[in-house]
């Protein structure tokens, strides 16, 4: 990690339940959700026992998982705030997750205050979370609802309020493709997304890496815990750029696009496990 990038506090310092009342009364917290595993992944502390013990079994599988999820975190940030600076100012962030630090609207924010950004994610947890801390934050909201639904996520009138799909938007999807099955047309899915933005607008993406027999039991474990989908190879995610036009570096991973600082090679497989890439609509 970089001294510009997130940092986040590490697991050790979550308690060992969150206070009480900070969560919706009507959901399974035997279950364990995939926001609030990456949540304890990252260090937070809204998740509950079931999310741990995933995100447990996560870092055993992976030494330095943690490292992998904050490089993701960082290249967030890094890309938001390129975006930003190339006159972006409208942002739908796709499956994203509890909020952390260093969120997509601070990043955007931080370069262009007018920004506008809108969170979706199907965890009510994170629906409650995100309107207690942005609520005094008229350029951003958040809707639940699966990012699946492309139509029904981009007919939402919370979205319509502050996205104008006529000009460009930053469309993320980070760390939550992977989460799709094959049968499910993941590309289709993003395709119809693609279809109804701007010319102007970017696919910002990152996935899991398919490693072979490296990442075979890891890719087991997780996605068992976590649902469905799957790892997939670098060519199969770059398949998801088809028809855009990546930025430089390209589909890289993750530690690799626009590092603030270089970076030692070989990289370990940690620094391999998720790849991203930036693409524009022309």
């Amino acid at each position: 990690m970089t001294q510009g990038d997130a940092l986040p506090h590490p697991l050790s310092q979550a308690s060992s339940e969150p206070p009480a009342g900070w969560a919706p009364t009507d959901i399974d917290v035997s279950t364990p959700s995939i926001a609030r595993v990456y949540d304890a992944i990252l260090g937070g502390k809204d998740n509950f026992p079931a999310d741990r013990v995933v995100a447990d079994q996560f870092m055993q599988f992976v030494p330095g998982g943690r490292e992998a999820a904050q490089y993701n975190r960082a290249l967030l940030n890094r890309g938001v705030r390129y975006l930003a600076e190339q006159g972006v100012r409208q942002f739908i962030d796709l499956g994203s997750g509890l909020p952390t630090v260093s969120n997509t609207h601070q990043a955007a924010q931080s370069v262009a205050p007018d920004a506008r950004v809108v969170y979706v994610d199907n965890d009510p947890i994170v629906l409650a979370h995100g309107r207690a801390l942005l609520a005094e934050n008229r350029n951003t909201t958040v809707i639940t609802a699966d990012f699946r639904h492309s139509q029904k996520v981009l007919a939402h009138p919370d979205l319509r309020a502050l996205i104008d799909l006529d000009q460009p938007v930053g469309l993320i999807l980070f760390g939550v493709v992977h989460h799709i099955n094959d049968d499910e047309d993941p590309a289709g899915v993003i395709r119809h997304y693609r279809d109804a933005l701007a010319a102007g607008s970017y696919l910002f993406l990152t996935h899991f890496v398919a490693h072979g027999e490296q990442t075979t039991e890891l890719e087991k474990m997780l996605l068992a815990d976590l649902g469905t989908g799957r790892f997939r190879t670098l060519a199969e995610i770059g398949e998801y750029f088809d028809g855009l036009d990546l930025v430089e570096p390209g589909l890289v991973y993750n530690p690799l696009w626009r590092p603030q600082e270089p970076v030692p090679e070989p990289l370990t497989l940690t620094e391999k496990l998720v790849a991203g890439g930036l693409a524009r609509k022309a």
